[in-house]
């Protein structure tokens, strides 16, 4: 399903009234985040194959650590990935239902490249804030797992090394996406009250079955998250839903 955003900007968007930071990435954390380790992948990784993904999670700091999310070519054909989670760290934040969760990324240019910000507990509650796949350079693809929606956003500002301001609200009635603060999704199916889970920042490598591979003389490539943020309405503050009015302004390297 294929959406194209607005051609001009809807009016200047607001944070929700008593909207708290609950959230703010330290990718260098240790507390915060796990390293090369997730049980999105088969038995946590570190490969998962049946997904069309040539990734070997990695955990040194290199490949995730200061944000720049690395994959770097193995001698055997797969690609060593960097991903950080939430999942099993010591602090074990999750997004709950109502929360706003904000990013500025870098997006990449290798083909093969597979870059996304996305939610997982317990073998299920994956919304995906993007996904993207450099040969189809406009295009992000936005995906509610849990109660089955997702839109394919074509725009102007996406492309190979592109920088874009995104964010998700994660509404129990609808989840909402905007880019660069205009709203270009609204599911209307939302995740629902009690809905919760954890935070997965990674770059994975495409195998060919739905994206073609990287070309054969790539060796690196990476994408950026400058910040990443999540914030929930306070007391009396705002509404769940998820159809706030409002984009957040992000930091980060001028694109």
């Amino acid at each position: 399903m294929d959406e194209h955003a607005p051609g001009g900007p809807l009016p200047a968007p607001r944070r929700p009234t008593g909207s708290d930071v609950v959230f703010t990435a330290d990718f260098a954390s240790e507390t915060q985040w796990v390293a090369g380790r997730s049980w999105a992948y088969p038995d946590g990784g570190p490969v998962n194959p049946g997904d069309d993904k040539l990734d070997y999670l990695v955990s040194d700091a290199d490949h995730s650590r200061s944000g720049v999310f690395r994959a770097t070519r193995r001698p055997d054909g797969r690609w060593n990935t960097g991903l950080l989670t939430t999942e099993g760290s010591e602090e074990g934040f999750t997004v709950r239902s109502g929360d706003v969760l904000e990013a500025r990324v870098r997006l990449p240019r290798e083909i093969g490249a597979w870059p996304a910000i996305w939610t997982w507990r317990d073998g299920d509650q994956e919304i995906d804030v993007f996904e993207y796949h450099p040969d189809h350079p406009d295009l992000l693809e936005l995906t509610n797992h849990v109660r089955g929606a997702e839109r394919y956003v074509h725009d102007d500002a996406v492309g190979p090394g592109a920088w874009v301001d995104l964010r998700t609200d994660f509404g129990r009635r609808s989840v909402v996406w905007w880019l660069n603060g205009t709203r270009v999704f609204s599911d209307g199916r939302g995740v629902g009250r009690a809905w919760h889970a954890h935070l997965i920042v990674n770059l994975s490598v495409s195998a060919g079955r739905y994206h073609p591979p990287p070309d054969p003389d790539t060796t690196e490539m990476s994408f950026e998250v400058s910040s990443l943020v999540v914030r929930r309405p306070g007391a009396g503050g705002g509404d769940d839903s998820g159809e706030h009015s409002g984009a957040a302004t992000v930091g980060g390297p001028a694109g």
